[in-house]
């Protein structure tokens, strides 16, 4: 029987398993230029690290008065992201391991990801990932996005797993409080160093401030068996 019976992990995509976050801000920096906003910055988008694809453009339509529909920007969004992605995304070396590692003890695992369905499985099947993780919830599924609990606990759901059998692995704060609000253990990686201050991460059980830099499979496997709740 496996130290981990019982227990589910759900993984965030963009930022935990992979590096996808420079593909969505050319994405985004495309997209609000065919618009007439030219001058979209790298710390503009580091605002939008980890709140899902369509309040991310529902909030640029506000900022920036943007004429066109919300659907059409999220449509034109997700169309040069997925362009992106297809070409080139990056899996974190130990994220991989673990997710290698989780799948060759049975751990049911999930994927729950602001990102559009049609984007999350694009990267799942061109990185290779998708054979493992084959349970996946995308916050067009949900009501709300992060960093409302409604993805994590229909990952939760379709696993079959209570939330408090469920670690969720996190690189940003509106992940972190989707976990804790899930009533999840939380394993936090920040994708953005300046946000490890965060309050939001204050609430993981393991929190790895240098990110993915400090992150590593057999690490995080020793604290999932330390931490799993007592049968």
């Amino acid at each position: 029987m496996s130290s981990l019976e019982g227990t589910a992990v759900i993984f965030d995509l963009d930022g935990t398993l992979v590096d996808s976050e420079p593909n969505y801000y050319e994405a985004g920096r495309q997209t609000l230029a065919g618009h007439g906003v030219t001058d979209f910055t790298w710390t503009d988008f580091e605002q939008y690290v980890g709140i899902s694809t369509a309040e991310t453009v529902a909030h640029w339509k506000e900022r920036y008065a943007i004429e066109a529909p919300r659907d059409v920007l999220l449509a034109e969004k997700n169309r040069r992201y997925l362009a992106l992605a297809r070409t080139a995304t990056h899996v974190f070396p130990e994220m991989r391991k673990f997710v290698e590692l989780l799948a060759a003890e049975g751990v049911h695992m999930a994927v729950a990801s602001g990102s559009s369905r049609e984007a999350i499985e694009a990267i799942l099947a061109g990185t290779g990932l998708g054979a493992s993780l084959r349970t996946v919830v995308s916050a067009e599924e949900v009501a709300r996005g992060k960093p409302a609990p409604d993805v994590f606990l229909e990952a939760a759901r379709r696993l079959g797993a209570a939330p408090a059998d469920c670690v969720v692995l996190e690189d940003a704060a509106p992940g972190a409080a989707a976990a804790h609000a899930a009533g999840m253990r939380c394993i936090a990686i920040p994708y953005l160093a300046a946000q490890a201050d965060d309050p939001a991460f204050a609430t993981a059980g393991l929190l790895l401030r240098d990110g993915q830099s400090e992150f590593t499979a057999r690490a995080a496997y020793d604290w999932l068996v330390r931490s799993a709740p007592a049968s």
